[in-house]
């Protein structure tokens, strides 16, 4: 388990963010955010003011590494790059998390360590983590400032036979009673560029494997953009099927075998093939190392 609940007992009243700063070694501010994240009790009720002075019965829950063993494809001191397996998480989504690739950066680079960015859970590939605060702040940074370019790899439904822009707003989605989508194409959107390349055919099944590369950093911005172009991942059970069978899965009682036969795949096939970034000075452009194949 990623969290595990630890248990003290004081006999003299201290301050609440003290104690914490003092047993787990937290800086003031860390220690501050536990408890607003109602990371600890204290007699059996939440701890709600940071400066309260507590004694008796506490418990704190802490989040431990529970790493899969997973190694990274390129380090430096200051940051390092795993291939994410589909089906992994980022960071852990709850306190009921059982794995995420934070449990193996966390295990291999210490607390300190953090993951920069996001990909889906779902989504395979490369994935860059800073080992210290310093190149945490540098790293969020240039992702915010879109100076990190990426590059996937998607197999698509039906044939892409030329080079594309797409260029279409996506709009945060407020009516998910009624479209089962986070997001979706709409002219009130932010503005959002996606190149497509295409790689190859297979005419046998009617499916191209492609080349993304994301302008803009969007939320689901390839998957929406493909969707929009008729050409949705295969795999995708949200963008590409009809409102039943996207409820269906989100409601987790689409079957395997279900999801292959609607979308075409166990998973969804989207590929984080290769980041490009500048740091002290270097260019660094590193490529995934995980094989991604259909077949």
């Amino acid at each position: 388990m990623a969290f595990v609940k630890k248990k003290f007992t004081l006999y003299k009243k201290v301050k609440a963010f003290l104690f914490l700063m003092r047993e787990f070694d937290l800086s003031q501010k860390e220690a501050q955010k536990w408890i607003d994240k109602k990371r600890v009790k204290v007699n059996g009720e939440i701890l709600i003011k940071k400066g309260e002075m507590i004694d008796g019965e506490v418990e704190v829950s802490l989040y431990e590494p529970s790493p899969l063993g997973l190694k990274p494809v390129f380090q430096t001191e200051d940051f390092a790059l795993f291939d994410k397996p589909s089906g992994v998480l980022v960071h852990p989504k709850n306190r009921e998390t059982k794995h995420s690739l934070t449990d193996d950066v966390r295990a291999l680079f210490g607390k300190e360590a953090n993951i920069t960015h996001r990909i889906d859970k779902e989504t395979s590939g490369l994935v860059l983590c800073s080992k210290n605060k310093r190149s945490e702040k540098y790293f969020k940074l240039a992702f915010e400032k879109r100076e990190i370019k990426k590059g996937y790899l998607a197999y698509v439904k039906g044939r892409v036979d030329k080079n594309l822009k797409i260029e279409a707003p996506i709009l945060k989605n407020r009516e998910y009673s009624q479209i089962k989508l986070k997001v979706k194409i709409d002219e009130s959107g932010k503005n959002a560029i996606t190149f497509i390349k295409p790689i190859k055919y297979f005419s046998s099944l009617n499916i191209t494997l492609i080349e993304a590369i994301p302008l803009t950093g969007r939320q689901h911005q390839i998957r929406a953009h493909m969707f929009h172009v008729k050409h949705p991942i295969v795999g995708d059970p949200i963008y590409g099927v009809d409102f039943e069978n996207a409820q269906k899965y989100l409601d987790g009682k689409m079957s395997l075998s279900e999801r292959v036969k609607i979308t075409g795949g166990e998973r969804l096939y989207l590929h984080a093939y290769w980041l490009e970034f500048r740091y002290k000075g270097l260019i660094y452009k590193i490529y995934s190392k995980m094989d991604f194949n259909l077949f």
